[in-house]
């Protein structure tokens, strides 16, 4: 935020309140984009397990649910972490990272659980990330 020194306090004011609505405009944003990317995460991976289910079977399916669960809490660890950057914290921690460690150990150990299945299904909150930068790129396409 920056004031800029005027001859009268009115525009000094409005300076403050045009850079106050813009924080606020790009919080709106910036928590409906972390929505949006949740939201996506969660509806591609029910479709996507849905489709594995009747093509691979109910055990690769699992595999799949499990890795895309797994996936969207990371996506959540991650949104909080970034949401600390600028206030307490000025670093991103790995700790997220053992949620994955965690996710392969267990697939790799268990029965019921296949690893491959279970990366890509942890893989799938990056559909979500390409369903929102190709939105992007196609609404910088048409306003040109």
């Amino acid at each position: 935020m920056k004031i800029i020194p005027a001859k009268n306090s009115t525009a000094t004011q409005t300076v403050v309140e045009n850079s106050s609505t813009s924080v606020s405009d790009g919080m709106e944003e910036y928590n409906r984009l972390k929505f949006t990317l949740l939201v996506l995460t969660i509806a591609s991976g029910v479709i996507i397990g849905l489709a594995v289910w009747f093509w691979y079977g109910w055990k690769i399916a699992l595999s799949y649910a499990v890795g895309a669960l797994v996936g969207a809490v990371y996506l959540r660890m991650l949104t909080k972490s970034v949401d600390r950057l600028g206030g307490e914290s000025n670093r991103l921690g790995f700790s997220r990272l053992g949620l994955f460690v965690i996710l392969i150990a267990i697939a790799a150990k268990s029965d019921q659980l296949e690893i491959l299945p279970a990366f890509f299904g942890f893989m799938t909150y990056k559909v979500a990330v390409l369903v929102i930068l190709a939105q992007d790129l196609s609404n910088g396409f048409h306003s040109r």
